[in-house]
């Protein structure tokens, strides 16, 4: 059973291991060894990391009590973070994630989402209604990454 709960700063090192790993084991298929070596260093700053997580305020899924993933939803509709366990894929926490995010976007009146999301992120936000704005490059410790704006309009029926 999946749980969504908000983030405890106990969370901050088993984040740090969701982001690292699922990159290193997910990522890899569309990202070459160094780009993702840069993008998810061995070298972290636990302190940088705790404040990162403290700023984002990331909502936190459990799979049967195991943090399985976690996400955010900023003010300005920004999901910053978007990341499940790579042992946990496909069973269903990255949706729960996205409904939880769509649901509370919703609830605060956020008319656009967007994220900048990765090439093997990119179906899993198309399934959700998200559209590319644009591809763009980016810059991670010398390695250049491709990635997509991509944005949901939510059509407030009430409004």
């Amino acid at each position: 059973m999946i749980e969504i709960r908000n983030y405890t700063a106990n969370d901050t090192e088993q984040l740090w291991n969701i982001f690292y790993n699922t990159i290193r084991q997910i990522n890899s298929r569309d990202y070459t060894k160094a780009q993702v070596e840069a993008w998810a260093s061995d070298s972290v700053d636990p302190d940088l990391w705790r404040e990162r997580m403290e700023g984002i305020n990331p909502f936190i899924a459990e799979f049967d009590g195991v943090i399985a993933g976690y996400t955010d939803l900023q003010p300005s509709g920004l999901i910053d973070h978007f990341f499940c366990h790579h042992k946990y894929q496909r069973k269903g926490v990255g949706s729960a994630l996205m409904n939880h995010v769509l649901a509370k976007g919703r609830e605060r009146g956020i008319n656009r989402l967007h994220s900048e999301v990765s090439i093997t992120a990119r179906p899993f936000y198309e399934h959700f209604g998200f559209s590319v704005v644009h591809e763009q490059q980016m810059e991670v410790r010398g390695q250049v990454l491709t990635n997509y704006l991509m944005e949901k309009i939510n059509h407030n029926p009430d409004q």
